[in-house]
This record gives structure tokens, sequence and C-alpha cells, in this order.
């Protein structure tokens, strides 16, 4: 039987079930209003190492061990880790899972990393190639703006449509089959869309455009509408980019603003000076693994959908003036009491 539903979308047959999810976060995190969700806040930007690379990859070590605890799933029990970050080939993930013994992926999706290990992994599960997966992923504020724009040292402006990018790691630990919980039961993978935006600053706008071909793709392909979820979130398109993406909804004649936001607009309050909010892998992945998958297994929501974003420019193409390429990846999570 196909699983196949329109061209970007597959529904599972038997959705995996999230075992469990932890989120590790820095200082600026922990001072905003998802603080209580969070599973660690440390208060030192270095995580007890010398650098900044370093301290990200210790950031989701620690993020990785934690979900396997709260899971109760020994790293040697795993069939496969999906992973990747923003740095260059990867090494936050790479080093964090060096040691794990467990056959990795490593994944590059920018800020949309999230969702694309989502997805990969719970095909995996219902493939059959697999029977117990993590999807996890991390940013560091300190290490992608060493990476992307200036060293700190050199405390240059930011513009008013800046992001912040997340000091933050998140990690879902998914099984077959089995308990009652959140479940992923649909995923759409998403195409590059290119708006022919080159501002490295207004990243929201240059992923808004991606994330409306995505949901739009979703919902013709599945049938379903945006009334059909309890919440929408992208991820991470900031303010300024959700503002974006609302007006280009508005005029395909969507209109469901009340059960739509965005991870970057929710992690950080305005008074913490972010400009248009939070962005990087770890913004969406931290509040997924902690404030969103809290509500679905509450009962305080029954169905997500979850769409994280990504930008896939580079510094090198973008001092070469090349535009910003960007992509939207999106995953149904449910709260199912039997599968």
């Amino acid at each position: 039987m196909s699983k196949r539903l329109g061209k970007q979308t597959v529904a599972f047959q038997n959705p995996p079930w999230v075992a469990a999810g932890a989120c590790v976060v820095g200082k600026k995190e922990g001072e905003g209003p998802l603080a209580e969700w969070f599973d660690v806040i440390s208060q030192d930007s270095y995580f007890g190492e010398k650098s900044w690379e370093k301290a990200e990859s210790t950031m989701l070590r620690h993020c990785f061990a934690l979900c396997c605890d709260k899971a109760k799933t020994a790293p040697s029990d795993l069939h496969g880790i999906f992973a990747g970050d923003l740095l260059n080939q990867c090494v936050s993930s790479n080093f964090a899972a060096r040691d794990t013994g467990v056959p990795f992926f490593g994944l590059y999706g920018a800020c949309s990393t999230m969702a694309e290990g989502l997805t990969l992994a719970a095909m995996a599960l219902d493939g059959g190639f697999a029977e117990t997966v993590c999807a996890m992923t991390s940013s560091h504020f300190c290490s992608a703006e060493r990476q992307y724009r200036l060293p700190l040292e050199y405390g240059g402006q930011r513009t008013p449509t800046s992001q912040w990018t997340v000091t933050g790691a998140g990690a879902l630990i998914l099984k077959n089959g089995g308990g009652s919980g959140a479940h992923i039961t649909h995923a759409t993978a998403g195409r590059i869309v290119d708006a022919g935006i080159t501002d490295m600053n207004n990243m929201g706008a240059a992923m808004a455009p991606a994330a409306l071909d995505t949901l739009t793709a979703h919902f013709a392909d599945t049938g379903r509408s945006p009334q059909s979820y309890d919440a929408v979130i992208t991820g991470d398109l900031g303010q300024h980019g959700h503002n974006v993406l609302m007006e280009l909804f508005r005029q395909e004649g969507l209109e469901f603003s009340r059960i739509f936001t965005d991870c970057g607009v929710l992690i950080y309050s305005p008074e913490q000076d972010t400009h248009c909010g939070g962005s990087g892998c770890g913004c969406s992945a931290s509040v997924l693994a902690g404030y969103i998958l809290h509500q679905i297994t509450e009962g305080e929501w029954n169905r997500v959908l979850f769409a994280a974003t990504g930008a896939l420019m580079s510094p090198t193409t973008a001092m070469q003036g090349e535009t910003i390429p960007a992509i939207c990846h999106a995953v149904a999570i449910e709260n199912m009491r039997e599968v």
C-alpha cells in the first residue's frame, strides 16, 4: 500500500512514537518565557569548554544523554542518530556523537534540520529499517556569529530585521509503535525556494516563501486545512518573517492567525532585545522538545504541525553576492492513545 499523499507528503502506516524529548539551553534562553519547559538551563555559555564550538558540541552531547535517560534507552539500543547543526561540516553533531558507537546520519538543513531529522527518522522506523532512533540538533549564538557574521569582539550593530541565534539543543527519541502520547503521523518534504533576497540579516523574509510552499503542499496533499490543527508552528522565521508569511497566506485566501505562531517568536520576550526573535537549529529543536511536546503529552494540543525553515546560504556564497535559497520541512505530530 502506498504511503505517499501527493508529491511531497508521506502518511506513516505505523506512526512512530516519541518516547522522550530533551532540551538544553543557555542563560539568555532561560530568561525567556519558555524557561519552565527546558530541562537544563546553563549559566555558563562555554559549558565548561575553552571554545564556542566545543561548547556547542558538549551541550548537544548532554542533551542526547538526557534524552536517553528520559526514554530509559541506552545509546547501544539505538539503530541510528539523525543529526546536524549550522557549523562547517556539522562538527558539533559529529563530535557529540563520535563516542556513542551508534550508526550516524549527518544532516544539513540549516534551521530546518530538526524537522528533516524527524522526517528521515520516522521513515526509517515506519519502513522497518530501525526500531529506535534519535533525531537531534543544536546551535550556539557565539559559534554561529563567528562563522556567519563577525566575531563578537567586533561589536557591530544589528539591523532591525536580524534575529538572535539560540544557544540550545533538542533531541527526540522515536520508537516503533506502542505507547500513548505524541506520534509522528505525516511528513511533508520541502522544496528549495529562492525569493531573491541577499540580505543575511533578513533571513525571516527569505524563508517565509519556503514555508508557504511547504504548508500549502501539506494541506493540498493531506486534504487538511489549517483548522485541522490545534497549532501550526514554524521555525525560525522570527517576528518579521512570521508577519511576511501571514501576509503571503492572506494573499492566498487563508486565515489562521489564532493557531499560527513561530518558535523564533515564542522563545524570547520583547524585553530581551533580540530584535526579530530567535533563529538557529537549536531554536525550533529546543522549543519542540520542551514546550510543544509538553503541550501534546499533557493533552493541551492533540494535533500540531511543526514546520521548521532553513536558509541554505553560506558565508562564501553571501560574499559572492548570491541569493539566499530556503527550505521548509513539515511534520504532523498527534496525541494518539492507541496505535
